[in-house]
This record gives structure tokens, C-alpha cells and sequence, in this order.
């Protein structure tokens, strides 16, 4: 089937509306109308090739929530009517020790993303701007009742990538954790710290969301670009989520863990980070990166949501406005997500 869509048609090019063409429902497949696609800083650097080249025209989005149109004739976890959503992944090979621990992400063979990879036909994966799309069942995730869908999209991405670390590396009750940018994935991560019983700082360059993170569920708020906070807060933490797609002074942060702390990047600059060695070794100290979650564990985060009233601030908007959309997010304008109406795709 024919679907519309907004894509980029080359590297730097402003996204166009176009048609683009969906594999038919196989056995073990799901077909989704779309209702919300979030935009994704992601989405930004792969269109604007800041991670390498792309196999344009690429249509972005990999936070997808929507209605279930079809299933195949295997699928039975899913049924027409049901609302899903579908992240930042769409395949894995499912045989390799990651696949089968439930890290589909590290898959060795390569997950397949949702966009911009080749899918199992060979073809070229196509993302969330769009009315339609076609998935592998088990790739799809269940939006649980009491989730508003479009805030339910970005929980995707941004909830799945700070859900993962901050249940990994322990965030609790009797746990400080200190979220660095409250952006579309700092506003995520202090929700669900916060829910998890952790004691929650946010660090920022400066104050002027300090009101909206201390409503999030922190205790705390930082101006990084004040000197006396790192003389301030040294040693004091036992997890630093760094959620920020830009440089930052990796020694000046760890020097804020306390024993066995560790410093988590989600973040995902086009840059290279350096440090000194004598960072981690005199406070036991990890540095430490995680991409998203399984599709277990996201499954995990979008329930944890539902039973703890999480969802992404979000501004929808029509889809002839994400170029201006993505200006925004590179000019840290929105609070907190922008989430396209793939309504207005129709």
C-alpha cells in the first residue's frame, strides 16, 4: 500500500511531504495507523547526516503510537483496535545471546531500526511520519489504558533510553541521582527517578527551568555554568544520567560521583569526549553508555508509566511544521517534546 508521509530527501534538505510504499501484512506482522509520531533529536541527526551518510529520502520518526488495522494470520498478541506503539527498533536476528537476554538493541547481528535500515526484504526501513506502517508483531509494544497517546509516543524513545540505565544502575529509595538537561529525555528521566523513589538533581547550564524540574519530581536544581556547583555537589551522587547531545566536561561530572558512582551517557553528541584516567580510578568510578531498552523492558517502562501517571509535556503539531519544529529543538525551545498529528498526514 501507498502511504503519505514527510521525509528528507537529502542531508540538510527541509522535509517534504511525499508517498512512500508499505510492505504488505505478512503472517507474523502487524499494520499500525499511525496517530502520533514524536520528533526525536535523533530524527534531527540522521536527517542533517551528523552520524554519517543515510539512504535517502529517509522518512524519520521512531516514536510511533497508533491503532492496530490488520494482523497477520500468526499474530495473537495483538488485535484490531488495540492500541500500540513502536519504537526505535523494528527487527533483530532474535538468535544471538543479546536477542535472547532480552537486549534485542545490542543484537550482535544488528537490530534493524525503524528508520533508515534495511529491513528483512531488503528494503529500506521507513519511520513514524507517516499514516501507516507495517510491523514485525513482535516488535510492537502495548500502550496501556490511561496513557493519553500522544504523550504516550515519546516514551518510546526518550522513556525507554532513561527507564533502561536508571533500572540497571540501581535508581531507588536511598539513591541520589542527578539528571544532567531538562530537555525531551531530562524531563523523562527526573519523572521516573522520581517514581522510583530516588532522590533527583537536576543539573542545567542555568536556572531557567527550575521551576518545571522541581514540579517533575526533583528535590534539587543546579546551574552548571555557576563554578561553586561542582565544589558544591563533589562526590555527592550515585548516578549521573547525562541526557545531552552536546559536549560536556566528563571529568568536571564524574568528580561529583561519590565511591562506586557512575556517570551514564544517553545523550549521543556528533562529537568525541575525552578524560583523564585518574577520574575513575580515585573514586572507584564507571563511565558508562546505554541505547534504549528490549522489547521486554519497554514494555516494563510503558506499564511502570501507566500505574505511576508518567507521559511526555508534549506540543502536537501539524506535520507541515516540523521543519520548524526541528529548528526549535536544536534552539532548546520546547517543553518537552514535539509530537507530530499524523492526522494531518491524511
Amino acid at each position: 500500500m501507498r502511504v503519505n508521509a514527510y521525509a528528507a530527501p537529502a542531508a540538510g534538505r527541509p522535509l517534504t511531504p511525499t508517498t512512500i510504499e508499505r510492505r504488505d501484512v505478512g503472517s507474523g506482522d502487524v499494520l499500525i495507523e499511525i496517530e502520533y509520531a514524536g520528533i526525536c533529536h535523533s530524527d534531527i541527526h540522521t536527517v542533517n547526516g551528523d552520524w554519517g551518510p543515510q539512504p535517502f529520502p529517509v522518512v524519520p520518526g521512531h516514536e510511533i503510537v497508533g491503532v492496530v488495522a490488520e494482523v497477520g494470520s500468526e499474530v495473537t498478541a495483538h488485535r484490531v483496535g488495540d492500541r500500540v506503539g513502536v519504537g526505535c527498533m523494528v527487527g533483530s536476528c532474535g538468535k544471538c545471546a543479546n536477542c535472547r537476554n532480552g537486549d534485542e538493541q545490542y543484537c550482535l547481528d544488528g537490530m534493524v531500526p525503524t528508520y533508515a535500515g534495511t529491513d528483512r526484504d531488503g528494503t529500506t526501513t521507513q519511520g513514524g511520519y507517516s499514516t501507516h506502517v507495517v510491523v514485525d508483531a513482535g516488535f510492537v509494544l502495548r500502550v496501556p489504558d490511561g496513557i493519553d497517546p500522544a504523550t504516550a509516543a515519546p516514551l518510546l524513545c526518550a522513556g525507554i533510553t532513561t527507564y533502561s540505565p536508571l533500572r540497571r544502575w540501581g535508581a531507588g529509595p536511598g539513591k541520589r541521582v542527578a539528571v544532567v538537561g531538562l530537555g525531551g529525555l531530562g524531563h523523562m528521566a527526573v519523572q521516573l527517578a522520581a517514581a522510583m523513589g530516588a532522590e533527583v538533581t537536576v543539573l542545567s547550564q542555568s536556572l531557567k527551568k527550575q521551576e518545571d524540574g522541581l514540579r517533575l519530581g526533583a528535590t534539587d536544581y543546579f546551574a552548571t555554568s555557576d563554578p561553586e556547583t561542582f565544589a558544591r555537589l563533589a562526590g555527592r551522587f550515585d548516578l549521573i544520567l547525562n541526557t545531552v547531545s552536546a559536549g560536556i566536561d566528563v571529568d568536571a561530572y564524574l568528580s561529583l560521583l561519590a565511591v562506586d558512582g557512575a556517570l551514564v551517557n544517553v545523550g549521543a553528541p556528533a562529537e568525541p569526549l575525552s578524560l583523564h584516567a585518574m577520574s575513575l580510578i580515585a573514586g572507584r568510578r564507571s563511565y558508562a553508555g546505554s541505547m534504549i531498552g528490549g522489547i521486554a523492558e519497554t514494555q516494563e517502562m510503558l506499564d511502570f508509566c501507566a500505574v505511576h501517571g508518567i507521559g511526555a509535556e508534549v506540543e502536537v503539531i501539524p506535520a507541515d511544521q516540523v521543519d520548524e519544529a526541528y529548528a526549535r529543538v536544536l534552539a532548546s525551545d520546547v517543553r518537552y517534546r514535539f509530537v507530530i498529528d499524523a492526522a494531518t498526514l491524511r
